[in-house]
């Protein structure tokens, strides 16, 4: 489709970036929104255009949306702030809600914009009891799930939905769970971990799980949600759940760091966190642990994905592999002490 470009918005993150990379090795037009002077522009790959802009300014968006006579655009969506933090931030809600709107308005301004992919979270969709899988809903109340980022995609999504409905316009969602991978320039929560780990900087680990996806496959989902996603529907892309221990024990066989002897019940891991939090508010530090990532893993993390690998082709790789790739890429660019 050479009179198409592609807009991918934070494509200097480690989502975006990667989504920029495929669509490169496809032969596609690619222009990537980036925060003026952001030092992780140098990950967007050097043949991409560049296009300085803030999600929170909507007049920065207007170049971002401008192209030649004839050419037509596909938006995905994939900037946003996250934190793991569940407090109310309003900032956190500028960028996700606000920036998500703007995006939408533009969208709907731009008749050559054929379609908008947004990225979602499976944290916008209710839990549900363990032993029951998460599947898509169709209707995105913020109230319904934890945490200010959660509550922040959830809003997003049903204002993308909002606009399909009420402005015709064409978009559809998907919903990764946790990110895994190599090329995390920007070194996310997960890969904190992972290198914590491996270092031996985990005194103990804690007992849980995660639902977590090669960072790959997840750029490719969003592109052939862009290829094949229905106007107005969802699509989760998650993974196998996994434990906290099984990773442990994939590192320990990929990097030959020491496993984890000891894993803390939650119950236990829960009130800890809860003496660390008193403690962090009267010092000022960030707690070590926290009630809510004690939550995330002890929450129900089975995702049922068969939707997107059904209509979009979306796949996953084994855990093996990915972390088999990102202790490879972590080694090379020499960020572990082991």
């Amino acid at each position: 489709m050479n009179n198409t470009i592609y807009l991918v918005t934070g494509a200097a993150g480690f989502l975006g970036s990667n989504v920029c990379s495929q669509l490169l090795e496809r032969g596609d037009k690619v222009r990537a929104l980036v925060l003026p002077n952001d030092p992780a522009k140098k990950y967007v790959p050097h043949e991409i255009e560049i296009c300085d802009g803030d999600l929170c300014d909507p007049a920065s968006l207007e170049n971002f949306f401008q192209v030649p006579e004839g050419m037509k655009t596909i938006v995905i969506h994939c900037a946003s702030m996250v934190s793991v933090n569940p407090d109310y931030n309003q900032k956190l809600i500028d960028i996700n809600v606000g920036g998500t709107q703007n995006i939408i308005d533009q969208c709907l301004h731009h008749t050559e914009c054929k379609k908008l992919v947004y990225v979602s979270s499976t944290g916008a969709i209710p839990e549900l009891p363990k032993g029951q899988p998460i599947r898509e809903v169709s209707q995105f109340e913020p109230e319904k799930v934890l945490g200010c980022y959660s509550q922040s995609k959830a809003i997003a999504t049903q204002a993308v939905l909002d606009a399909v409905n009420e402005h015709g316009l064409n978009a559809c969602v998907v919903h990764p769970s946790g990110i895994l991978g190599p090329n995390d320039h920007a070194i996310s929560e997960t890969t904190g971990t992972i290198i914590q780990i491996m270092n031996g900087e985990m005194p103990a680990g804690i007992q849980g799980s995660f639902n977590l996806c090669d960072v790959r496959d997840l750029a490719y989902g969003c592109i052939k949600a862009a290829d094949k996603g229905r106007k107005g529907q969802c699509y989760i892309l998650g993974n196998e759940e996994v434990t906290l221990k099984e990773i442990c024990q994939m590192l320990s066989r990929e990097s030959g760091c020491k496993p984890l002897k000891f894993y803390l019940p939650l119950g236990i891991a829960n009130f800890f966190a809860k003496m660390m939090e008193k403690q962090a508010k009267k010092s000022g530090r960030k707690p070590l642990l926290t009630t809510f990532s004690i939550y995330n893993l002890a929450r129900n993390n089975t995702f049922d994905y068969s939707k997107a690998k059904k209509e979009l082709g979306y796949q996953t790789r084994s855990y093996a592999e990915t972390i088999r790739d990102e202790v490879a890429w972590l080694k090379a660019e020499r960020i572990l002490t082991i």
